[in-house]
């Protein structure tokens, strides 16, 4: 849906805004290392499950704005970042996490791998217990929780104009991220994520198996206003609540603080490329590939009409001449791409697409699972520190 917003600009006023963004760009390389290990939580009841020896398939992810000569080239930050990570976090696998820490849970986890970690310019350190829940660490070493749901229903927007797909009766399975400020005086058992649950139940009944139309306050049941008929219901209850992420699809969704909001769309791709900066006798520097992922964060107001910020599907139509490019290509052949480093690429994309899609703020770019460059422009907004998985 092309927006009658007053989002074209003036070629003048567009160069102007672009020059203030580059002022403010700001990269992050981001890592991930999965690793498997038991633990105890001894501060919950006795007869809580998590009081039990029992074991997870934890994940580390780490954000850091690295200096400029950091790693061995330039170009080498992500996979340099990755090895970091992935030597801290080998003491933790097989093991008993009792054994390196009294209380394990997902947040003192965190703080365990911040303090053990030795490279500079972190952001932001993120331990994932399940594929439901886990614990961020920003720059300030302020925590917070998150805990996944899920529900099954149907929708339509009334809205949009004739034609457009979502104006028909469809459904999807929806999912809801609760974030959560933690308070400090709380670090050893912290938020109870059962208490989360608890304040869910009603909102799960509400929702599961329902057509949202049908509901007062979703009669336009965008992902933009769910987030925000969450926000309401929810806030109130939970003071604590600093952002809702909405995922309409596994490829789209919204994030809303209760003022911004901001949407984002994914897309995967498979290349080849060479990382020609590499020293002689790197491997980096032979043709090899990746299967990419994609994320194109966008932030607008919300159109009060149409109930959303940018149409998920206009975002996909603008992007797809640079998917084209970049899809079952070799990387170093593309115009313009003298690198082909995640960082580089990211730049690349930005300039490429930036004109189409005026609203986009943020590119994440992995590698591969958890591991890229994330590129960020503009003012900020929710989830700037997100380090969730879909």
């Amino acid at each position: 849906m092309h927006r009658p917003n007053g989002q074209h600009k003036t070629t003048a006023g567009m160069l102007h805004a672009r020059n203030n963004n580059k002022m403010s760009e700001r990269l992050f390389h981001v890592a991930a290392a999965p690793f498997e290990a038991a633990r105890r939580v001894l501060t919950v009841p006795d007869q809580h499950p998590a009081h039990r020896l029992h074991g997870h398939s934890f994940v580390a992810r780490l954000r850091a704005e690295l200096p400029p000569g950091w790693a061995a080239f330039a170009g080498g930050e992500t996979d340099a970042l990755k090895a970091a990570l992935d030597h801290c976090i080998a003491t933790l696998d097989y093991s008993d996490l009792n054994q390196h820490l009294a209380i394990p849970t997902d947040e003192n986890l965190a703080r365990w791998v911040r303090r053990c970690l030795h490279v500079p310019g972190i952001k932001s350190v993120g331990i994932q217990s399940t594929r439901d829940q886990g614990a961020n660490l920003d720059a300030d070493e302020h925590a917070s929780i998150w805990r996944r749901f899920r529900f099954e229903a149907a929708h339509q927007l009334p809205n949009v104009r004739r034609g457009h797909p979502c104006g028909r009766m469809h459904g999807h399975g929806f999912e809801v991220v609760l974030h959560a400020k933690q308070a400090q005086s709380d670090a050893d058992r912290g938020i109870d994520l059962d208490a989360l649950d608890v304040l869910w139940e009603p909102i799960q009944e509400e929702l599961q198996y329902a057509c949202l139309n049908d509901i007062p306050g979703l009669e336009n049941p965008t992902s933009e206003m769910i987030a925000g008929w969450l926000w309401r219901r929810l806030k109130p209850q939970l003071p604590a609540l600093c952002w809702i992420t909405v995922y309409e699809t596994i490829t789209a969704g919204c994030h809303y603080d209760g003022t911004h909001y901001r949407i984002w769309k994914e897309r995967r791709f498979e290349s080849a490329l060479r990382l020609m900066q590499a020293p002689q006798g790197d491997r980096r520097r032979r043709l090899h590939g990746h299967s990419y992922l994609l994320r194109l964060h966008l932030s607008a107001p919300l159109d009060q009409v149409l109930g959303w910020t940018v149409d998920y599907g206009d975002v996909k139509q603008c992007f797809e001449p640079v998917y084209k490019q970049l899809d079952h290509h070799l990387l170093n052949e593309l115009p313009g791409l003298d690198r082909s480093d995640p960082a580089s690429l990211a730049r690349w994309m930005r300039e490429t697409i930036g004109a189409r899609l005026p609203r986009l703020d943020r590119i994440d770019l992995h590698q591969t699972p958890g591991c890229g460059a994330v590129l960020c422009w503009g003012a900020s907004g929710p989830a700037d520190a997100a380090l969730v998985e879909g």
